[in-house]
């Protein structure tokens, strides 16, 4: 019987055990008022023997839901805890059934996704503890309340971090470190005796430092990297670079030297003077070419730090357009710079002379100044070719150069000289072909 009305709904089941009960009262209480020969004593005769035989059966038939709904909030309780470990049994259907199979669905889902949570936390601290990036993260209170493997190595002698003042680790760091959070935002700082580069004694690190909000509250994550054995293969390989760009310039210019010495010397044996002064001339043009490779190579390495002064651009674009051509478009009238005249003046020369180099008409090859919020913005226009990916990703590298005879110094220089005046150099195609070269500076 309670099997069976498990698969009822709990409306019929209470409508069915409570009609039942009144046409079983209704008889009894016909038969005692027949019997009795009085109706009010029948009534309560009747209500009196079947009211607590209707509770009786009621809490029979519902029994079985209550301990159901007992253990639905068991087991909800249990998830709020984190338990997802409970499941439900009902062999009945109708609405209980579909509760149940629900819930025991809901049950599965929360159990998959809290163990891939958890596999996820897992991947991640064994990424975070294993990185050679040194990782804090720093309280609202300057407490550090995670640090990795490397954090700990370098700064706390391999001890755990968690719950230390972070403040007082900085005073018990190196001057290096303490400086180098003192100046605020990211920055390298090396660490060690870095006038002794090749005693080994020296590393260089990278600081970066982020501010999120973690838990309504702000925290701040704070990365550390030892940049020195990279920073060190680059060095070998910038050196490697310079070495063949220098011998293929020396070798490009010392052959014909010593093949045209050589052939002017039998000139001269054979009293043919007449050609002499040709291979002279060619002797000399050379010379002073490798006399000005040698020459950008030393001003790029010895590049000094900015002489602002102030000049009138108009003054300024006048005495640019008397070395090299170019079109001028004109939008700020006698505004004042303060720049370094001598760097941006060679700077943009070779920008302009590059401009003439891409294939592009002379006339248009152009020279575009405007002020934006709180710089100038120098744009040197061609229609050349302009550049690939690959080309526009390494353009600004020192050294590096698509042409043939080309030392990679034009815009390595322009770039030296931009980020020495407090700006910035991007490299931009154009829309119809060619490149722009787009120069700001701090007004």
């Amino acid at each position: 019987m309670i099997r069976w009305l498990r698969r009822l709904p709990l409306s019929v089941v209470f409508s069915a055990i409570a009609s039942l009960y009144v046409l079983a009262g209704a008889a009894l209480a016909t038969w005692l008022a027949i019997a009795l020969a009085q109706r009010w004593m029948a009534v309560a005769l009747t209500v009196a023997l079947l009211l607590p035989l209707l509770v009786y059966h009621v809490q029979r038939a519902f029994a079985p839901m209550n301990s159901l709904f007992r253990a639905l909030a068991g087991s909800v309780a249990s998830y709020r805890d984190g338990d997802f470990s409970f499941g439900l049994a009902w062999q009945g259907q109708g609405e209980l059934g579909e509760l149940v199979a629900s819930h025991n669905q809901l049950s599965d889902a929360l159990r998959e996704q809290r163990l891939a949570l958890v596999q996820r936390e897992l991947l991640l601290d064994t990424m975070v503890q294993n990185t050679p990036v040194a990782m804090l993260l720093v309280d609202p209170n300057r407490r550090i309340v995670h640090s990795n493997l490397a954090a700990r190595k370098m700064l706390g002698e391999g001890r755990r971090l968690e719950g230390q003042a972070f403040d007082t680790l900085l005073e018990q760091a190196p001057d290096a470190v303490r400086e180098a959070f003192e100046r605020g935002g990211d920055g390298m700082f090396t660490v060690g005796d870095e006038n002794d580069i090749d005693s080994g004694r020296e590393d260089i690190y990278h600081l970066a430092r982020r501010v999120f909000r973690l838990n309504g509250r702000h925290h701040e994550l704070v990365l550390l990297r030892q940049l020195t054995a990279e920073l060190r293969r680059q060095e070998v390989q910038t050196w490697k670079k310079v070495i063949r760009v220098i011998s293929h310039e020396l070798n490009n210019s010392l052959a014909p030297i010593a093949s045209l010495a050589h052939s002017g010397a039998e000139l001269l044996r054979r009293g043919q003077l007449e050609r002499l002064p040709t291979a002279l001339a060619t002797i000399e043009d050379r010379a002073r070419h490798l006399e000005g490779f040698i020459r950008d190579y030393a001003r790029f390495a010895k590049l000094p730090s900015p002489r602002l002064e102030a000049i009138e651009w108009s003054r300024f674009i006048a005495q640019l357009r008397t070395q090299v051509e170019f079109t001028y478009e004109h939008r700020i009238g006698d505004a004042i710079a303060r720049v370094d005249v001598a760097q941006l003046e060679q700077g943009l020369i070779n920008l302009l002379k590059n401009a003439h180099e891409s294939g592009s008409q002379p006339q248009d090859v152009a020279l575009a100044l405007r002020q934006v919020p709180g710089a100038w913005r120098i744009d040197v226009l061609d229609r050349g070719s302009g550049m690939n990916e690959a080309v526009l990703a390494n353009a600004l590298l020192p050294f590096y150069s698509t042409k043939r005879n080309g030392t990679g110094l034009g815009l390595a220089l322009a770039r030296e000289i931009a980020e020495a005046h407090g700006g910035r150099i991007a490299l931009l195609n154009r829309d119809g072909g060619g490149l722009c070269v787009s120069l700001t500076l701090p007004a």
